[in-house]
């Protein structure tokens, strides 16, 4: 089995990037990250995007607030943010403390500067096949991946675990884009192991840990693995049991190390397409 990991993947996109970056008249691109409290977990990602963007050359503000601040005062610094003609994309770590209005912000969000595709109208593009649009950088992040390693995804059968807007829902909507054969599954899918053993192609994007075994991969699948949670032993791990599928399906991706590895290439990637459009 090929393992694909998502640094050669990352490393190509930032590669074409810089060179994007050299042809860029006036002021660099410049990203907006937005953080309320300090999750370990966006504390995380924050400190990887931030890399990224000054590894790539453009510019980085993060924007952090306390975990207790009141939703009138968010929406009004988040408005200053979303109003600022200097920034021309925003990442807002997600999800907000529950007390915070978290549709108000997607409502609201410019969709122009709206990088991760969380406003509706940029859901509607994905869904639309409008390219003008961003989608959720997590689902481009599969598709960038599939590229890269040369599998042909039209006409394959590819089966999604998981219909979440984040990452379920909208890389289905790439992958038909892309003329696959979507089916997606979910926690009322009869005989999910049958439908999943059915795919050329297994996105696994359920959230639950190593829940993709044996009887879920059909021999010589392709396995993209989007889950990120912790084992019993408090290791990172996927969706998919990985150890168990070696011997079966003809490529996998790793967890850590694959669609994580390319998520802030994509943002970068969109930062950029932003600041072109400005």
């Amino acid at each position: 089995m090929e393992i694909l990991k998502g640094l050669p993947v990352a490393n190509d996109i930032n590669e074409k990037l810089v060179e994007e970056i050299k042809n860029i008249e006036g002021p660099l691109p410049h990203l907006a990250i937005i953080r309320v409290g300090e999750r370990p977990d966006d504390c995380s990602y924050e400190r990887g995007a931030t890399k990224k963007m000054e590894k790539v050359g453009v510019r980085c503000t993060s924007y952090t607030f306390p975990a207790d601040i009141d939703n009138d005062t968010f929406q009004k610094e988040f408005d200053k943010i979303n109003e600022n003609q200097d920034i021309d994309g925003i990442l807002l770590l997600r999800p907000l403390p529950k007390h915070l209005d978290e549709k108000a912000v997607e409502n609201r969000i410019d969709p122009r500067k709206d990088l991760d595709g969380i406003s509706p109208l940029n859901l509607a593009k994905v869904y639309a096949g409008d390219e003008t649009g961003y989608a959720p950088c997590t689902a481009e992040a599969v598709i960038e991946m599939l590229h890269f390693a040369g599998i042909d995804i039209k006409g394959k059968r590819v089966t999604v675990v998981g219909r979440s807007l984040v990452i379920g829902k909208p890389v289905s909507m790439l992958l038909m884009k892309e003329n696959a054969t979507v089916t997606v599954c979910h926690t009322k899918t009869v005989d999910m192991a049958g439908t999943c053993r059915n795919a050329q192609i297994l996105v696994a994007a359920a959230g639950s840990a190593k829940m993709i075994k044996p009887e879920f991969v059909s021999e010589g699948a392709v396995v993209i693995d989007v889950g990120i949670n912790t084992d019993e032993e408090g290791n990172l791990c996927g969706d998919v049991d990985f150890d168990s599928i070696v011997d079966i399906a003809s490529v996998a991706t790793p967890v850590p190390g694959g669609v994580g590895s390319v998520t802030t290439s994509v943002l970068a990637k969109h930062l950029v397409k932003a600041a072109k459009m400005r």
